[in-house]
C-alpha cells in the first residue's frame, strides 16, 4: 500500500467513524420526548388531583338540579380532557424509546424482562410509526368525544353530521385494526 492510499484509507475510515456517531444527535430529540413525556403525566395527574379535590361540591344541597348537570358535564369534560394528556404523554414516551432503540441502542432491559410488553419494542421505522399512529389515532377519538359533549343540535343537518363523525371515526377503528391483523398475517406467511 502507498502512502496515498494510507492516508486516504484513515481519512475515510474518520470521516465514516463521524457519519455513524453523528446519529448520537438523535439523544436530544429522545431526552426532549422523554422530558415531555413526563411533562404530560404530570399535567394530567395534577388535573386528576383538582378534579378529585372538587368531586365533594357535587353532593352540596345548594346545587340545583340544572347547576347539577352542569358540575357533572364539566367532570366529564374534565376526564375526557384528562385522558388526552396521559394519551399524549404515552405517545412522546413511544416515540422517545423507539427513537433510541432505532438509532442508539437496544433497551436491554426491555428484553431481558419477562413482563415487559411489546408495545415499547421498536423494531422499525414503520413500527414506530404504527404505534404511533394508533395512539394518535385515540387521541383524535377522544377530542371528539370532548367536542361531542357540548356539542348543540340545532337542525336535522346537525345530527346528521354527528352521525357521520361518528361513522368516520368507526372507520378509522375498523381500518386500524384491518391494518394490524393483515400486516400480521404477513409476517406469518
Amino acid at each position: 500500500m502507498t502512502g496515498n492510499n494510507v492516508n486516504k484509507s484513515i481519512i475515510e475510515k474518520l470521516f465514516e467513524n463521524s457519519l455513524w456517531n453523528s446519529r448520537l444527535v438523535v439523544l436530544s430529540a429522545v431526552v426532549a420526548s422523554l422530558l415531555t413525556a413526563f411533562a404530560m403525566f404530570y399535567i394530567a395527574t395534577v388535573d386528576v388531583w383538582f378534579m378529585l379535590s372538587h368531586l365533594g361540591d357535587y353532593v352540596s344541597s345548594d346545587l340545583s338540579g340544572e347547576a347539577r348537570i352542569k358540575f357533572r358535564s364539566g367532570v366529564v369534560t374534565h376526564v375526557v380532557e384528562i385522558i388526552d394528556g396521559y394519551l399524549l404523554a404515552t405517545v412522546m414516551l413511544i416515540f422517545s424509546l423507539g427513537l433510541y432503540e432505532l438509532f442508539i441502542s437496544k433497551i436491554d432491559a426491555a428484553e431481558e424482562s419477562e413482563n415487559s410488553s411489546t408495545v415499547l419494542l421498536i423494531t422499525s421505522l414503520d413500527d414506530l410509526k404504527n404505534r404511533l399512529a394508533k395512539v394518535i389515532l385515540m387521541i383524535l377519538i377522544v377530542k371528539f368525544f370532548e367536542h361531542a359533549l357540548v356539542m348543540k343540535f340545532h337542525t336535522p343537518l346537525d345530527m346528521l353530521e354527528f352521525a357521520g363523525g361518528i361513522a368516520l371515526v368507526g372507520l378509522a377503528l375498523y381500518l386500524s385494526h384491518a391494518g394490524d391483523h393483515s400486516s400480521s398475517h404477513d409476517k406469518t406467511h
